[in-house]
C-alpha cells in the first residue's frame, strides 16, 4: 500500500505541475509588448466601441427624460424622414463630391512628394524640406483656418495686395476647391512618410540591375520604385476609399459660412448641426450610421477590386 502511495503521489505532483498552454507562453514571452498595446486597446474600446451601444438611438424616438432604454421603439421611420430630406441629400451630395476631389487631387500628391524627396541627394536639404512639409500637419484646422482667413482677406490679406474684392472662402464657385487645396497642403507632407519608408525597404541592388541596362531616372521611377511600392499604395487606396463619406469635419466647420453652406454642408456636420443644434438626436444617428455603413460597404468593395485585379488587400 505504501510503494502504490508513493507511486501516485509523484503523479499528482505532475498533474498540478503542468505546462502552461502555448498561448500562456505567447503572452508572458511577449508581455512588455502587449503592456505597449494596453492603452491602445483601451481608447478603442472606451471610445470607439462601447458608444456604439447608443446605435439604437436610430431605432428609437429618443427623450432625454427617458434615456436610451426608457424611449419608445419607432424601427425605421428616422431613416425614412432622413431620406425624404432634401438636406441629407445636398450634404451626401457635397461629401460625395469633396471627397472624390481630395481622392483624385489629394491622394496621389504624397506618392509623388516622395519620389521627388527619394531623389534629392543632398541629406541636410531634403530634412529641411521634409520638416517644412511635414509641419502643417501637427497644426490643428483652428490654426490653419486663422492662417487662411488672415491670407485671404480681402481687407487686409495677401488677396489685398492683389486688388481682389472678395475671399474665395465667401464665394461658392471657388469655395470647394479651397478645401482641396487646403487639405492636401495640410497632409501631404505627412502622407509622403508612409511612402518613403515603402521606398526605403526597396532592394538597392534592383536599381542597380536596371542601371546596368541603361535605364535613365525616369524608368528607374516606372520601372523599379513604383511597381515595388504598389502593395502600399493599393492599401492605402483601399483605406483612403473607406473615408469618402467622411470629407473631414474640423475643416469644413472651421472654414464655412452661411454663404457657402448649400456646397460646403457634408455628411458630418449636417449630423452635427441637426444633433447638437437642433437637439434631434435620432435622426442624426440615422444619419451617422447610414454615413458608417455606406463606408464599409465601400471598404469591402474596393478590397475585393483589388484582390480581384492585382491580388493584393487588406485580407
Amino acid at each position: 500500500m505504501s510503494s502504490q502511495a508513493s507511486h501516485s503521489k509523484p503523479s499528482v505532483l505532475r498533474a498540478k505541475a503542468a505546462p502552461p498552454s502555448s498561448l500562456i507562453r505567447k503572452l508572458l514571452k511577449y508581455k512588455y509588448y502587449y503592456a505597449l498595446l494596453l492603452p491602445g486597446l483601451i481608447y478603442f474600446i472606451v471610445f470607439k466601441y462601447v458608444p456604439m451601444g447608443g446605435v439604437i438611438i436610430a431605432f428609437k424616438d429618443y427623450k432625454l427624460t427617458q434615456g436610451v432604454m426608457g424611449s419608445p421603439w419607432v424601427g425605421l421611420k428616422w431613416f425614412r424622414i432622413l431620406w425624404s430630406t432634401g438636406d441629407f441629400w445636398n450634404a451626401l451630395y457635397n461629401t460625395l463630391l469633396i471627397s472624390f476631389y481630395k481622392l483624385i487631387f489629394g491622394f496621389p500628391a504624397p506618392i509623388a512628394l516622395a519620389i521627388l524627396l527619394n531623389e534629392v541627394i543632398n541629406r541636410r536639404f531634403k530634412r529641411i524640406i521634409q520638416s517644412i512639409l511635414y509641419f502643417p500637419h501637427f497644426l490643428s484646422w483652428i490654426v490653419l483656418g486663422g492662417i487662411l482667413f488672415a491670407i485671404l482677406s480681402p481687407g487686409t490679406g495677401l488677396l489685398a495686395w492683389l486688388g481682389f474684392s472678395s475671399s474665395p472662402l465667401m464665394q461658392p464657385e471657388s469655395f470647394r476647391s479651397l478645401l482641396v487645396v487646403s487639405h492636401i497642403w495640410k497632409e501631404v507632407g505627412w502622407g509622403t512618410v508612409i511612402y518613403l519608408a515603402a521606398i526605403a525597404g526597396i532592394n538597392p541592388e534592383m536599381y542597380e540591375a536596371a542601371r546596368m541596362d541603361g535605364a535613365n531616372r525616369f524608368r528607374l521611377i516606372s520601372h523599379v520604385t513604383l511597381p515595388a511600392i504598389s502593395g502600399t499604395i493599393v492599401i492605402m487606396l483601399i483605406l483612403r476609399t473607406g473615408q469618402i463619406l467622411s470629407a473631414g469635419f474640423d475643416q469644413v466647420f472651421i472654414l464655412s459660412n452661411d454663404v457657402v453652406l448649400h456646397v460646403a454642408d457634408i455628411l458630418d456636420t449636417y449630423v452635427y448641426r441637426v444633433g447638437l443644434s437642433l437637439g434631434r438626436f435620432s435622426i442624426a444617428t440615422a444619419a451617422g450610421l447610414f454615413q458608417s455603413l455606406a463606408g464599409l460597404l465601400l471598404l469591402l468593395f474596393t478590397n475585393w477590386l483589388a484582390r480581384r485585379f492585382s491580388d493584393q488587400g487588406l485580407w
